[in-house]
């Protein structure tokens, strides 16, 4: 009996310290690849967690959400929409990032924050890597039009900050967004 509960008493720290190390990474699902969502649920690659970046990455209070006041930076700073699992810039996402950088160059000391976001339809992993890569391709179409990449920042903040909180196509197209705050 003794020698049983050593054995089990092993197995047991093994397990822990085999799940404690396998915690350092997340499952993250790949988007890139083509094919039904559906299909996308099966197919998983590890990310480093550095990947996704959390809100604790940057200091999101030295940025500003823009007043009532400041109608004309309303007006260029809108948020881009998304298709759903998507993150490709739509026509209409590019006009509204080309106002931002023609803003961004005029106004060198300037600094923007993007956020990126989801609607609540798949796991917290793959929101994050998602809202992500929607803040990078707006980051990435903002530097290929001349603004410096140290100027522009960018956080996912997955479906954790909906627009709207009901569970319905129109709620989800709102929170399928990318977000812009000035410094």
């Amino acid at each position: 009996m003794r020698r049983f509960e050593k054995l089990f008493m092993a197995v047991t720290v093994a397990a822990v310290l085999m799940l404690s190390f396998s915690c350092a990474k997340k499952q993250v699902k790949d988007d890139t690849m083509a094919g039904q969502p559906q299909q996308r649920e099966a197919e998983v690659v590890e990310v480093e967690e550095e990947a996704v970046l959390e809100e604790s990455d940057i200091d999101t209070q030295a940025f500003q959400e823009i007043s009532e006041r400041d109608a004309e930076l309303k007006a260029i700073f809108q948020d881009i929409r998304f298709d759903y699992d998507d993150f490709s810039l739509r026509p209409e996402a590019k006009d509204i990032l080309k106002g931002i950088a023609e803003w961004l160059l005029r106004n060198t000391s300037a600094q923007i924050l993007i956020e990126g976001h989801c609607d609540e339809r798949g796991t917290n992993e793959y929101n994050l890597a998602l809202g992500e890569r929607r803040a990078n391709s707006a980051k990435k179409y903002i530097v290929q039009l001349g603004v410096a990449p140290k100027r522009i920042s960018n956080i996912s903040y997955g479906e954790e900050k909906p627009l709207d909180s009901s569970q319905d196509e129109e709620a989800w197209s709102k929170n399928r967004r990318d977000h812009f705050l000035i410094r």
